[in-house]
């Protein structure tokens, strides 16, 4: 299918106006326990693949901190909350995205892990979209979800994503996709798990990255991971930005660590014509505890000094 820019542009403006489909329950949500107040929630977004793009309903689960109310001798969930948008790889929702919301929710911070292609009739990996760039919407939207709710900080949200979710998290980070939706709101912080580091910048449309939006970006990458071969991809596009802007990017690099090291479940790998430099081939997705916990951790203190 090919890429058609104005269509592109015409229906993100036109979806500005769409309203919100539902909110969480606020304050009124009185609790005996501490766990987070989790609801399931869902907002409008714009899917890209069809022609020309149209609305869509997208679907997640909202994670809020809890405190304790004294008048009210109950726990409540926190106001004025720091929050972080979670989107999902390929495979869809796994592990990994209740992994890394769990930690930021006993931090305080709240969590949002949306489901793209249950609201595409996605069931695979095989059937995800031609190219991350369709799904880009989709994480703009659920910033501006976020930055209505009546819990939630709207300067002080997050993007954390994994490989497909991850070159949505770096696509946010530049001015040029933060403007092109909902009124140019713009992530506070960004984290992208491997990403692909080598295809930016190639031409592939929604690979540009360049024009930071000025926010803190951090880039995760296994040194054995089967896209990128290693980290040096991930550093050369640090490294060839403008000097003003290489001090926003760190990259961290996790030796022996696999594509995906911290989807804890059973080893396993893809065939993807992305991979090995994009010259295709096999992936292994091999699972790192001890990375893992590592990464995690990072993840924490970056989105706690960040937001």
């Amino acid at each position: 299918m090919s890429y058609k820019k104005p269509a592109f542009l015409s229906a993100c403006i036109l979806l500005w106006g769409f309203s919100l489909v539902s909110h969480a329950r606020g304050n009124d949500d009185c609790r005996e326990n501490r766990q987070p107040a989790i609801s399931f929630v869902e907002f409008q977004s714009l899917d890209l693949e069809q022609q020309p793009p149209g609305p869509i309903t997208v679907k997640g689960k909202l994670k809020l901190p809890i405190g304790y109310h004294w008048r009210r001798s109950c726990y409540l969930p926190k106001r004025q909350l720091r929050a972080v948008v979670i989107l999902h790889g390929s495979a869809g929702v796994d592990f990994r995205g209740d992994f890394y919301a769990r930690a930021l929710n006993e931090a305080g911070i709240a969590t949002l892990e949306i489901d793209m292609w249950e609201a595409r009739g996605i069931t695979s990996a095989a059937d995800r979209p031609p190219l991350p760039l369709f799904t880009y919407p989709d994480a703009f939207a659920a910033l501006r979800f976020l930055s209505a709710h009546p819990n939630i900080d709207p300067d002080r949200i997050g993007v954390m994503g994994f490989s497909w979710g991850g070159v949505m998290t770096m696509a946010s980070a530049t001015e040029l996709y933060s403007t092109q939706f909902w009124g140019g709101l713009r992530f506070a912080a960004h984290v992208a798990h491997y990403p692909i580091c080598y295809a930016y910048n190639t031409g592939i449309p929604g690979s540009e990255f360049s024009d930071l939006t000025g926010a803190p970006l951090l880039i995760q990458i296994g040194e054995k991971d089967d896209y990128d071969r290693g980290s040096t991809p991930c550093y050369a596009l640090k490294n060839n930005l403008p000097f003003e802007e290489q001090s926003l990017v760190e990259v961290a690099a996790y030796e022996d660590a696999f594509h995906a090291w911290d989807r804890l479940q059973v080893p396993t790998s893809v065939i993807d014509p992305f991979s090995n430099l994009g010259a295709g081939g096999e992936v292994k997705i091999v699972p790192d505890v001890d990375n893992a916990y590592k990464s995690r951790k990072k993840v924490v203190r970056f989105f706690r000094r960040s937001l």
